[in-house]
């Protein structure tokens, strides 16, 4: 199992150093002019001066690559101040480290991805299980029929209906808003619970769906059918056997949702007017903020490959063949 982490975290590595030099050439190297983009269409030469310098266009395409590179494992120092490792440059539009301005925003974003992770998880798979264990029953159709429903909605939609309803008609609850949980943990839950109940919701739908195939299709295996010609009962097995081969396909596409979610909710974010990595990309692209863009990018490829290797981890656990191959 060890030589199998290590394969996997050097070649996250090497994949994570790859990203970042694609992205840097993608940005700083194309024909465009970044620093006239950025600066607007009533730029004076000194805003645009100042653009160059601190994005470092005046120095050679190799020393901006090496600057960039090196100072997301060193640090860098910009004109208005040192920048600590891991530096991804400083914001010309607000003048702050990006770094900084993505770890500040992090934490709501980090909250509507575990929060939902947890939500849909538990109920999906869940209604998933049962549905497959009574399958052709009442339960059966109910939560198949349920995630059908569920499965047509949008955030963009259900947000909204969820917010009047709630909020601005009963005001049975509070408009969401994100509070730091060491400070409020009652605020915490009570203003991040809209959100994360309502992207829950439409990935449930999904979940309980592949839930429910998955299983069906390991029931029919011969392994499980040998088992039950054994004598064993039903429940031991789809308990000890059936459910553990039906996470391959649940586990495959959780890694690609919770990835994708911590590098930035950002549909669900812009619904419920949350700051978070989300919205701070879109900020970033509607400015014109290229080492804010940049940094967001980055941070959005870590978290992909830390999810990745935590999916394979996940995997050899189910099944050993994978960590023999």
């Amino acid at each position: 199992m060890l030589q199998f982490i290590i394969r996997r975290t050097v070649g996250a590595f090497v994949t994570l150093f790859l990203i970042g030099a694609a992205t840097f050439f993608l940005f700083v190297a194309a024909p465009s002019d970044y620093a006239s983009l950025a600066c607007g269409k009533d730029c004076s030469p000194q805003r645009l001066a100042d653009i160059r310098e601190a994005l470092g266009l005046n120095l050679p395409l190799a020393q901006q690559f090496w600057d960039f590179m090196s100072g997301i494992v060193t640090g860098r120092d910009f004109p208005t101040g040192h920048c600590s490792a891991p530096c991804l440059g400083q914001s010309f539009y607000s003048g702050d480290m990006v770094w900084s301005t993505i770890m500040d925003r992090f934490p709501l974003t980090l909250t509507l991805t575990a929060g939902g992770a947890i939500v849909f998880l538990v109920v999906g798979v869940g209604a998933g299980m049962i549905a497959a264990y009574r399958r052709g029953t009442l339960v059966d159709k109910a939560a198949t029929g349920a995630s059908m429903v569920l499965s047509s909605f949008q955030i963009y939609f259900l947000g909204p209906v969820v917010l009047t309803i709630l909020v601005y008609g009963t005001g049975w609850m509070e408009d969401p808003k994100y509070v730091p949980f060491t400070d409020d943990p009652v605020g915490w839950f009570v203003g991040m619970s809209i959100p994360v109940c309502v992207m829950a919701t439409i990935f449930t739908a999904q979940y309980t769906r592949m839930a429910r195939s998955s299983m069906i299709e390991q029931l029919a295996e011969d392994h499980v059918r040998t088992a039950r010609a054994k004598g064993m009962s039903r429940k031991y097995v789809f308990l000890r056997y059936a459910w553990r081969g039906s996470l391959i396909p649940i586990v495959t596409v959780l890694g690609i949702d919770v990835s994708s979610m911590l590098g930035g909710a950002v549909v669900t974010e812009l619904t419920f007017s949350l700051q978070g990595i989300g919205r701070l990309a879109v900020d970033g692209a509607v400015n014109k903020d290229l080492p804010l863009t940049m940094g967001v990018m980055l941070f959005g490829a870590f978290f992909i490959l830390l999810i990745n290797i935590l999916t394979d981890i996940t995997y050899a656990w189910i099944d050993p063949r994978i960590r023999l191959s």
